[in-house]
């Protein structure tokens, strides 16, 4: 068995089902030995960072660690903006990347690349193997770690030469012991009993439920501690849809570019409990602030991260879902908090109330956003892009009980194509929904070849401005003079693009058509556009 046919046999091990990726010179031996493997789909990509978008899609609604395999060199390069923008919001990601000889390594030959190095300030961890014999024992240790504590990225990097020798003996490893990696789970009891006696004493308290609440699956435990003990929740940008948007107890996104209702409620609680966040500075604006005004408890798996951007009365480490369930195995009572829940009502319904504004031959984002999330599944996925896009998607699509996916840590643009077609295949069922703007959409359509090449049912929707919408909005604003190199001017017909790759598409400039040209864009039989005209002045507190 060669090192190849060993690293395919290893992912077999840990029940790898599909594989995203761009064949190349090094990395030829894997492929070659993936060709005959049943059971492990793939994808080819149209560039390798859309490989790490797509496996993060498919990490995110499948439980599982997604996989990516890119060739050395510029095929390696490529994958970082994927890279970092999974280890920025912590998605398990196993990524193989071909190499040179090792003999070659450090001579600058063609297409080598210290990509190890290169990645190291943002990945979990890297390999660079050096033996064959060692990849069954690297494989099994690079799911371990990029599946448990924090879950992240991690890289593989495997000479050409090590995937064409033999192995001695193929020993696929039970156990996984790696001396100084032992993540905390279990909370300790001190400090749960100190926040459940927090809880208690405290009139005006909210949660903030982060992307952390996703990745430990806690979803349900967070949502009894919150209706038992009667208190509302606030979530960043990667914690959205943890709450329906009609639960009585949602106030929506926190943030500099959050709801009202939200940042009402952390500008006036007497207590905030951090749950799976890191406080990140979009969310937390003026954490020095926070920590003067209120009591703060910071629960999360990573200790790195507690402390680091705002300083927490009661710190509390270990897995997200099983420290709820040890706090509401306590008996947390229900907090006396009443009046605190009326008055945020208010507060919720009239930002749930609002009038957006009209103008003829263009369309609002809130306004269609409203109403295509009124008529999404209740499970449905909807993967938003960086931008004015995002922000509207974040603040006024209403949520259900599905997900919301977005490149929230690095903010890259070009994200959600690709993540939508990682939760196609992930859940080929699973309606999908993408929204981005046109200067994020064209940084990434490329990939509509993979939709078509795997026959997905992706249904886009694509803001049209004909500028990179935020940037131009805060170009407006002092110290600036003005709105530069911003224009969008060159873009193609995304009619035709889209018609291209054998996509219809719909076109949206009348709000008083929206209702019935959703209907029409969600019941269309396989992928569709939908080319939703909006002015370029619009910003995102109109």
């Amino acid at each position: 068995m060669t090192g190849a046919q060993a690293l395919i046999k290893s992912l077999q091990m840990e029940q790898v089902t599909h594989i995203f990726g761009y064949a190349g010179a090094t990395i030829c031996p894997i492929v070659d030995a993936l060709k005959d493997v049943d059971g492990i789909g793939y994808t080819l990509v149209r560039n390798e960072q859309n490989a790490g978008h797509m496996a993060s899609g498919y990490a995110r609604t499948s439980g599982k660690a997604g996989v990516c395999m890119v060739t050395s060199g510029p095929g390696a390069t490529n994958l970082i903006t994927g890279i970092a923008t999974a280890h920025l919001d912590s998605i398990p990601i196993v990524a193989i990347t071909g190499q040179v000889s090792s003999q070659q390594l450090g001579r600058d030959i063609f297409q080598e690349v210290d990509i190890t190095g290169a990645v190291a300030p943002f990945s979990k961890h890297s390999y660079l193997v050096k033996n064959p014999n060692d990849i069954p024992r690297i494989i099994k240790e690079a799911f371990h770690i990029a599946s448990t504590g924090r879950p992240g990225l991690v890289l593989i990097d495997v000479p050409i030469d090590v995937q064409n020798q033999d192995l001695q003996d193929f020993q696929y490893p039970e156990q996984v012991s790696i001396r100084g990696y032992k993540p905390s789970v279990k909370g300790n009891e001190l400090q749960i009993k100190r926040v459940v006696d927090t809880i208690a004493r405290s009139k005006q308290p909210i949660i903030c439920a982060g992307g952390g609440v996703w990745l430990a699956n806690a979803r349900d435990e967070l949502v009894e501690l919150a209706e038992r003990c009667s208190i509302p929740v606030v979530k960043t940008m990667m914690g959205l849809s943890v709450l329906p948007t009609d639960h009585p107890l949602n106030m929506g996104m926190i943030g500099a570019h959050g709801n009202h209702c939200a940042n009402k409620a952390l500008a006036k609680s007497d207590l905030l409990i951090m749950v799976g966040t890191r406080a990140a500075d979009r969310a937390i604006v003026q954490p020095d602030e926070i920590e003067r005004r209120m009591a703060t408890i910071h629960i999360d798996v990573d200790p790195a991260e507690i402390g680091k951007n705002m300083q927490a009365a009661v710190p509390l480490v270990g897995d997200v879902k099983v420290i709820l369930r040890q706090i509401l195995d306590r008996g947390v009572p229900v907090t006396d908090s009443a009046a605190w829940l009326a008055r945020l009502q208010d507060y919720r319904k009239a930002e749930l109330a609002r009038v957006f504004p009209r103008r003829e031959g263009y369309v609002f984002p809130g306004t269609v956003l409203r109403c295509l999330g009124s008529k999404l599944q209740e499970d449905a996925v909807v993967c938003v892009d960086v931008g004015q896009n995002q922000i509207f998607t974040c603040k006024y699509l209403p949520q259900k009980h599905g997900r919301l996916l977005t490149s929230g840590g690095l903010g890259t643009m070009g994200y959600a194509l690709p993540a939508g077609i990682g939760v196609k295949v992930a859940q080929r069922d699973r309606q999908t929904v993408v929204v981005c703007g046109d200067g994020s959409f064209q940084m990434a359509m490329n990939e509509l070849a993979a939709v078509r090449a795997e026959n997905i049912d992706l249904k886009i929707v694509l803001f049209e401005n004909n500028v990179l919408g935020l940037v131009h909005q805060i170009q407006k604003t002092p110290p600036y003079h003005g709105p530069f190199g911003v224009d969008l001017d060159g873009s193609p017909d995304f009619a035709q693009i889209a018609a291209a790759y054998g996509i219809p598409s719909i076109f949206l400039d009348d709000e008083d058509r929206m209702d019935r040209a959703l209907d029409q864009f969600l019941s269309t039989k396989g992928s569709c556009l939908l080319i939703c005209k909006v002015h370029p002045d619009v910003g995102t507190n109109d």
